[in-house]
């Protein structure tokens, strides 16, 4: 009886055995890995990654890929996606961690961390510094950011604006294919400023940001109607195959930022931001941005976010000064203004 039991054990420990070695043998294969290769799956994965969490959930899983992971090579490649980093998240490690992203090459980390510098954190010289990192390796937000600092002054007075410096940025930024860059462009070719008038330039560039507009349009419905699919590819020869989608996580950490903070930006200074919501870049003085020539209410960075605004909210919205003088006198009267509605 005694004899059957320990024969019994042994078959149960046989068959665990196998388990137990192929757990150590498994652990053993990773460990075998080259440090070469483990990084070039590294850079696949930080390159395709779809949100920043999922290349921190690599950094803690170990000891072993979080020293990897932090490998220069693998944060250079880190997609946009990866660096998209909120406000509500914002600290001095998201700080350290996109400060060793931009070390390490990474174009979009330079651009994040240089407008969240210079906008938000008020690190003037350092955000315009990496700003320009990326610019010079034809970043197209980086080029265009540049142009809208150059063409308002930002960080200095209004005596310093340089008009010439933006539109070459603007320009450049337009070359590789920038839809605001293409429509600031056409302004200032189509107003003289900063630039010779040019009024069949104008018309061609406006023209082609407006094609640019419509192709974001029919991108989404393109799939289910032949006609959209065919205008779609004959935008393509007008410089249309890659339209703008959703706005750059730079854009959506300053809305944020901001908006925690009850849309100021400095306290008693009466500065404003970006009327345009998917914008969120602030004043740095007073009565830096233009304000829309009716009401002189909304403010605007750039000739851009005041169409792109114009379009989505602010043709119902808008009031003339005026109408606005004549509605302040009838309400003091206690009556609506020309027997309408208030």
């Amino acid at each position: 009886m005694k004899r059957r039991r320990l024969a019994r054990e042994e078959r149960d420990l046989g068959r665990k055995r196998p388990q137990v070695g192929a757990a150590e043998e498994g652990s053993g294969f990773f460990s075998c890995l080259p440090d070469d290769l483990v990084v070039a799956i590294l850079c696949r994965l930080s390159a395709s990654t779809a949100r920043p969490s999922d290349l921190l959930g690599v950094l803690i899983a170990c000891k072993r890929l979080n020293r990897l992971g932090l490998d220069p090579l693998v944060l250079s490649n880190a997609s946009v996606e990866s660096l998209a980093i909120r406000a509500t998240n914002w600290s001095a490690s998201a700080h350290r961690f996109l400060k060793r992203c931009a070390d390490a090459g990474n174009l979009e980390a330079c651009y994040i961390l240089g407008m969240i510098r210079f906008y938000c954190l008020g690190n003037r010289r350092s955000g315009l510094s990496l700003m320009a990192r990326a610019a010079i390796c034809n970043h197209m937000e980086a080029l265009y950011s540049l142009a809208v600092i150059h063409f308002n002054g930002s960080g200095r007075s209004n005596s310093d604006k340089d008009l010439s410096a933006g539109v070459a940025f603007c320009a450049r930024a337009a070359s590789l294919g920038h839809e605001d860059a293409i429509r600031v462009l056409g302004h200032c070719l189509q107003d003289g400023y900063g630039v010779r008038r040019n009024a069949a330039k104008a018309r061609r560039f406006l023209l082609l940001a407006n094609a640019r507009e419509l192709a974001v349009v029919l991108s989404t419905s393109s799939s289910s109607l032949p006609h959209c699919r065919r205008l779609c590819s004959l935008l393509r020869n007008f410089w249309c195959s890659t339209p703008a989608g959703a706005r750059h996580p730079a854009n959506q950490f300053m809305v944020e930022w901001f908006a925690a903070r009850g849309g100021v930006v400095v306290e008693s200074e009466g500065l404003s931001l970006c009327s345009y919501g998917g914008c969120g870049r602030p004043e740095t003085r007073r009565h830096e941005f233009r304000r829309c020539s009716a009401c002189r209410v909304a403010s605007y960075c750039s000739r851009a976010c005041q169409a792109l605004h114009w379009k989505l909210a602010h043709k119902a919205e808008c009031v003339p000064m005026e109408r606005w003088l004549d509605l302040a006198a009838a309400a003091a009267d206690g009556a609506p203004a020309d027997g309408g509605d208030l």
